[in-house]
């Protein structure tokens, strides 16, 4: 909402809660509200928040306004799924496979691995990599039992702790049958944070990129300490992308480069 985008931008600037209030022609409680939930009484001043805030004004408006993402969808792509696990908080992981092969790829593991294993079992897939977007523990709870039943599977990650063969390297195309997969280093609301993007899909489907929380439809990952930096990797690494690109996010709808391009109010 309007009010979480407000917040997370002001505290990425280290501006005072006072000073959105006096900008927006809030009271400090009302203000207090609408970061936390988004509610108002009275339309706060956009212009003047989006001002002080290096916000875009018209993209706030239409996110206030009770925008909602269009429709996008998986669907073209028929090999990618999104799996959805929930322990106080909804978090997305997807699967990717390769139709001829049935060799897949993990891209986070959520909160269980049972929904993972189920699909896998389903579609009769052998998991060959396990790609990670970042090491924030709702990404990354079931990691321990992905890996215990599938001991052979390849990590991938931009961890600083992770062994040197598990990081990922710049330019590198990693094979899943015919589809293929490269990064993207996003940090910002990660200090590991990295964007996945897969290619190569028959029929001419578009590229799909796994962006963890670096971004979310009409907003943002939080990126209190690192927030410039978020932006700026978020425009060069995720936006760049052909407008027809796919993005799927830890939480909240699938979106796309074009919408996000038209509607986001940190781009």
């Amino acid at each position: 909402h309007a009010g979480d985008i407000v917040g997370k931008a002001r505290k990425g600037l280290s501006v005072a809660p006072e000073q959105v209030t006096e900008a927006g022609g809030f009271t400090a409680e009302s203000y207090a509200k609408f970061e936390q939930d988004g509610t108002y009484d009275d339309l706060p001043d956009l212009v003047k928040i989006s001002e002080l805030l290096d916000l875009n004004p018209d993209k706030l408006a239409t996110i206030i306004s009770g925008w909602c993402p269009h429709a996008a969808d998986l669907e073209t792509n028929k090999t990618v799924r999104q799996i959805t696990t929930n322990e106080g908080m909804e978090v997305h992981s997807y699967l990717a496979w390769d139709a001829a092969t049935c060799e897949a790829a993990l891209f986070d593991t959520g909160w269980s691995a049972e929904p993972i294993l189920a699909l896998l079992q389903e579609n009769g897939l052998g998991l060959k990599h396990l790609f990670i977007t970042h090491t924030h523990h709702d990404h990354i709870a079931a990691l321990s039992p992905i890996r215990s039943q599938f001991p052979e599977v390849e990590l991938h990650s931009s961890s600083p702790n992770a062994p040197e063969q598990q990081r990922n390297q710049p330019d590198q195309v990693i094979e899943l049958g015919s589809l293929q997969v490269t990064s993207r280093e996003t940090p910002g609301h990660a200090d590991d944070g990295v964007t996945y993007v897969l290619d190569n899909f028959p029929d001419f489907a578009p590229k799909v990129a796994i962006v963890g929380d670096a971004i979310f439809a009409g907003s943002m990952g939080g990126a209190p300490n690192h927030y410039q930096l978020a932006r700026e990797k978020v425009q060069s690494e995720i936006l760049s992308l052909p407008a027809e690109t796919i993005l799927c996010p830890g939480h909240g709808p699938i979106s796309t480069v074009a919408e996000q391009l038209s509607v986001n109010p940190f781009f």
